[in-house]
């Protein structure tokens, strides 16, 4: 267990810088080259030596059983932020779901594209369609960590959420509320390719501390759970009293969020109503 934050490479990173980071570094070509080839190997490499694998072969399948249980959960229309390759926005729209996916990776939005998602370039930190109105928001596949600050995530995604919205994310399987900063690194796979992107803050938490984050911000526990060894949480943004107006935004707000979509690549129609 650590919730200290004071491992070697462990820091408290500000989060004035977190789209720079965010844009630059996984935009590289680690990263892109590990999505175009469906595979890894590649890490996060803390600045001690520290490797942390990424599912890269995972990532790039189907969504699996442990996917399923969150996106069974889901409610209204959904914001994956750090969609990756697009296996999730994708298995969201074939069970009825408006879902957008963002990412700071041009092989990311590419591929999930060419699954028939819909998909922007974009960081967490940058205006994003539909703010205030995303029935669901997803943080998963480690995606908690983004910009090194979990506290300012959460207070984040909470104004991303319509009131009443929910926040699934999936956290270390540990009590662990670890801050970092770290490099993409594909085990020496491109050592001819240019030089690795500089080191940009991360962290890592487990349920405890998100749940600890998420209150701060108006976030209420619903759930937890487990899944093939993967963990899980959701929390609700507190809802507000509504006036007329109020009502009839909240009601209008998959249209909204809809009418901001991106078209797919094969020019299909916009997806389905949740």
């Amino acid at each position: 267990m650590n919730r200290t934050g004071r491992d070697q490479g462990v820091l408290n990173p500000p989060h004035e810088d977190v789209t720079a980071w965010d844009t630059g570094s996984w935009g590289t070509d680690p990263y892109a080259n590990a999505l175009r080839n469906g595979h890894g190997p590649l890490f996060l490499r803390r600045t001690d030596g520290w490797l942390l694998p990424l599912d890269v072969e995972r990532w790039c399948a189907g969504a699996d059983t442990a996917d399923l249980s969150a996106l069974r959960r889901c409610e209204g229309p959904v914001l994956d932020i750090g969609c990756g390759p697009g296996r999730l926005v994708a298995a969201l729209a074939a069970r009825g779901h408006r879902a957008l996916g963002i990412d700071v990776s041009e092989a990311a939005v590419d591929r999930t594209l060419r699954l028939g998602g819909s998909a922007l370039r974009r960081s967490v930190f940058e205006p994003l369609p539909g703010e205030g109105r995303w029935g669901t928001v997803l943080l998963l596949d480690g995606n908690v960590g983004i910009g090194g600050d979990p506290p300012h995530l959460l207070r984040r995604t909470a104004d991303l959420l319509a009131p009443g919205g929910l926040l699934i994310a999936e956290t270390a399987p540990h009590d662990i509320d670890e801050r970092v900063r770290v490099q993409l690194d594909d085990g020496g796979a491109s050592a001819a390719g240019p030089a690795p992107a500089a080191p940009f803050p991360w962290a890592r938490i487990g349920t405890p501390a998100l749940l600890g984050y998420a209150r701060r911000h108006g976030l209420q526990r619903v759930d937890q759970w487990d899944a093939d060894g993967r963990s899980f949480v959701s929390v609700r943004r507190s809802r507000t009293v509504r006036t007329t107006s109020q009502t009839a935004d909240t009601e209008n707000s998959a249209a909204v969020i809809s009418s901001q979509f991106p078209r797919n690549t094969s020019g299909d129609s916009p997806l389905a109503g949740s």
